[in-house]
């Protein structure tokens, strides 16, 4: 498996630059869903020192990274080139976090394109900050057939989910999950990795998201449950379910 800041999105150009300059459609897959959501896309995609090409097909945002997108049959190759990075800034010790944040992104831009383009999002966000080991292996995700292929487990949580696997990386798994939406299907995100450190903890971190579409207060609200017991048994001193 590898890392590759690359996507092929089943969308014609103009409909992922729609997605990446209104910030309500940004909304919709960068992230997940917290007070300070729409200050942080405001300063990443709206800040005074973005640039866009006049042919709608590069954005960089601040921070100097930039996305491309080059029409392909199938749809629209979306990439993002990482700027340079100052080695001696205060940002450099997070450099592999925000790489592994664009992987998660690109992934959640096409899931909200190709599945839910007019959909409305609720995430489920758990940021595990202690080293006791990994969250992929501790929920089973480990063995998942390739992307594209169907599956069907129990979750460590004790869900039982079906779906595709979305994509697979070097420290990163996406699947759909049927009951995560009423029509369609929701995106489950888990990631860990040594680079992912909470300045307040030592040893690994990982983090999860969960992407439901239209479901009942009684229905997310038993995902919740879930998902905040497994925390409580594996990664107790870590933050509940936000």
């Amino acid at each position: 498996m590898t890392n590759n800041l690359s996507v092929l999105i089943n969308a014609d150009a103009p409909q992922v630059w729609t997605m990446l300059r209104e910030p309500s459609k940004v909304a919709e897959w960068h992230g997940w869903q917290a007070e300070d959501l729409d200050a942080e896309i405001k300063e990443i995609y709206f800040s005074a020192d973005v640039e866009e090409s006049s042919d709608h097909t590069s954005l960089t945002v601040h921070g100097g990274d930039t996305f491309e997108l080059h029409p392909v049959p199938g749809g629209t190759q979306v990439s993002v080139t990482r700027g340079a990075v100052d080695h001696d800034s205060e940002w450099a010790a997070w450099d592999e976090d925000i790489t592994q944040g664009w992987l998660t992104f690109l992934q959640q831009l096409r899931f909200a394109l190709e599945r839910h383009p007019h959909g409305r999002r609720h995430t489920l966000f758990l940021h595990l900050t202690e080293g006791q080991g990994s969250a992929i292996e501790k929920l089973g995700l480990a063995g998942l057939p390739a992307p594209g292929e169907p599956y069907e487990l129990t979750l460590g949580t004790g869900e039982e989910i079906s779906g595709k696997v979305w994509y697979r990386t070097s420290h990163q798994v996406g699947v759909t999950v049927r009951s995560y939406a009423e029509h369609g299907e929701g995106l489950l995100v888990v990631a860990d990795h040594p680079a992912i450190k909470d300045v307040r903890a030592e040893g690994d971190g990982s983090f999860i998201i969960a992407s439901t579409y239209d479901l009942g207060a009684a229905k997310l609200d038993a995902i919740r449950s879930s998902w905040d017991s497994w925390r409580e048994q594996h990664y107790s001193s870590s933050q509940p379910v936000s």
